[in-house]
């Protein structure tokens, strides 16, 4: 009986350390995704202007608008192009972007830009305990606003939103994310970046030098986040 008894501890311990994977990080509420995305060159003048958390390029930032967030696994070895997840739930994560704002699989959220180890280039902050209360209005609001335009003018208060001036207004009760002076100077040239001029000229209005504003790089070195995890290495990022 005794053998019996110390063979059941055994297994029981063996699959307790099976289910434990190094690899393995579970979302909740309310958490931000800053996002290395590597889509435009206009990407990468944000970048530029504003780093992030330890220097990371980040250029993008959606949310986890929904409870029961199933396990993220680097485990489909079907898929060795990419840093696979698999999602048992419709999770969604909810941002702006040229189109509108809307919400997006985590997958597809997740699988959108790789580093060279093709692991997601996705960086993921939480709200600190003290701040945690507003998260449910935070979420409110954001749901009240799928559907809306984007801003592609990256100007405040014009009915429209970017994806960290949609994040900021949820939160603006409350102040955890605080807006800046924008510039589109590069710092190493200390010109406006040829991409801004192009970009405005064809909008047909005045680069915003010195409006206030926010980005992704800003929100993720907030006193009152904290940041979780790390599923890849964002550009310029400090190890």
């Amino acid at each position: 009986m005794r053998k019996y008894f110390i063979l059941l501890i055994s297994l029981c311990i063996a699959c307790s350390n099976n289910n434990q994977k190094e690899d393995t990080f579970t979302l909740q509420l309310g958490d931000l995704l800053f996002q290395d995305l590597d889509s435009s060159p206009l990407c990468d003048a944000i970048e530029i202007v504003t780093p992030g958390y330890k220097g990371a390029n980040l250029s993008h930032v959606g949310i986890i608008i929904e409870d029961k967030i199933p396990f993220c696994n680097n485990a489909d070895s079907r898929f060795e192009e990419k840093y696979f997840y698999s999602i048992e739930q419709d999770v969604k994560v909810l941002e702006a972007l040229p189109g509108g704002v809307k919400t997006t699989r985590i997958d597809s959220f997740l699988n959108r830009s790789f580093d060279q180890n093709n692991k997601p280039k996705v960086i993921v902050g939480r709200l600190k305990k003290e701040y945690r209360y507003t998260i449910q209005d935070g979420i409110r609001f954001l749901n009240s606003k799928i559907g809306e335009d984007y801003d592609d003018c990256f100007l405040i208060n014009n009915g429209k939103y970017y994806c960290s001036e949609l994040i900021h207004d949820a939160f603006i009760t409350d102040s955890i994310f605080n807006m800046r002076p924008m510039t589109f100077i590069d710092p190493n040239t200390n010109e406006t970046m040829s991409v801004w001029e192009d970009y405005y000229n064809k909008l047909d209005i005045e680069i915003p030098e010195g409006k206030s504003g926010i980005n992704p790089g800003v929100m993720s070195i907030s006193d009152k986040i904290e940041i979780v995890h790390i599923y890849g290495d964002p550009d310029g990022m400090l190890k």
